[in-house]
């Protein structure tokens, strides 16, 4: 089984509008709701796909209601924490011009307790992989109490993420210009080694049309999509963590995850909401990426 983590838990309205100018009244041509958060996305993708996965999520007041009735409409089985505060929401602007703008609220104050009842909620379920993904909320204890010597892996940025590393996850997902942000490094393999001398087994980066950038102890690689695709890109990294844990699990090569998860990542852009994939792009997709080793 595969479990996600989403601390800060929320619902996504998603806005398609013509095009966005600040300052200026917008009609929009279509609203959408679903249920959200990094781990959500990612266990959104892998149940898509047929894994055994479990989303164990932060849930509070009517907006929490709202995204535990979502996700049980989605049959996706959860493992809902409640809280005392509201569930945030994130707003998703689509302009006609390709652009995405996000919103994103800060999320709730957990307390002790509703962060030791997350960590409890983790460990009962025993997961064959561990997803942990996301901002943390105020109050929030660190991921790296939630990981052990299940293989896992942690989706974060700033403080969040180099904390985490104390925890050794398995594999670290940050995207260029968090890595970037983390490390002060420019050169993108010269800070991942770095998060890898930080307690990271291996860190595979997000470089936007160009594909993904994997550093491990057995080898470097990089691996490119056969074409630049334009859509919504808010779920390309939770695709991509979707495909790295359903590699994890398997215990497959890093060429063959990485070209799953270039072709899913392709696939989360042409759908229309974070969580959603193209699956006949993903089956097609996976046999024209471009994996070529790099020297160390």
């Amino acid at each position: 089984m595969i479990v996600t983590v989403t601390p800060n838990t929320a619902l996504d309205v998603t806005y398609t509008v013509d095009g966005l100018r600040p300052g200026d009244v917008h009609r929009v041509r279509d609203v959408r709701h679903r249920a959200g958060g990094k781990g959500v996305n990612v266990a959104r993708v892998l149940h898509t796909l047929g894994a055994d996965v479990r989303a164990v999520f932060t849930a509070g007041g009517s907006t929490g209601a709202a995204v535990v009735g979502e996700l049980a409409a989605a049959g996706i089985a959860a493992g809902v924490v409640p809280i005392g505060g509201e569930t945030r929401r994130t707003t998703t602007v689509l302009a006609g011009d390709g652009s995405v703008t996000l919103l994103n609220e800060p999320g709730p104050r957990l307390t002790e307790d509703e962060w030791q009842a997350l960590a409890s909620a983790v460990r009962t379920r025993k997961p064959d992989v561990l997803v942990c993904s996301g901002s943390l909320p105020p109050g929030a204890g660190g991921y790296a109490g939630l990981f052990g010597d299940t293989p896992s892996i942690l989706d974060t940025s700033g403080e969040a993420l180099l904390a985490g590393l104390a925890g050794k996850p398995s594999v670290v997902k940050p995207n260029a210009d968090e890595l970037r942000e983390v490390t002060g490094l420019s050169d993108p393999v010269a800070a991942a080694n770095e998060l890898r001398k930080a307690g990271a087994g291996a860190v595979v980066v997000s470089l936007g049309p160009e594909g993904l950038l994997a550093v491990t102890g057995s080898g470097t690689w990089h691996a490119a999509p056969s074409t630049v695709l334009r859509g919504n890109t808010t779920g390309a990294g939770d695709a991509v963590v979707a495909a790295l844990a359903l590699g994890l699990s398997r215990v497959e090569p890093w060429p063959d995850i990485l070209r799953r998860a270039v072709a899913l990542s392709g696939a989360a852009v042409l759908g229309p909401l974070a969580g959603d994939v193209d699956l006949a792009h993903y089956q097609a997709e996976q046999g024209l990426v471009a994996v070529r080793a790099r020297p160390d």
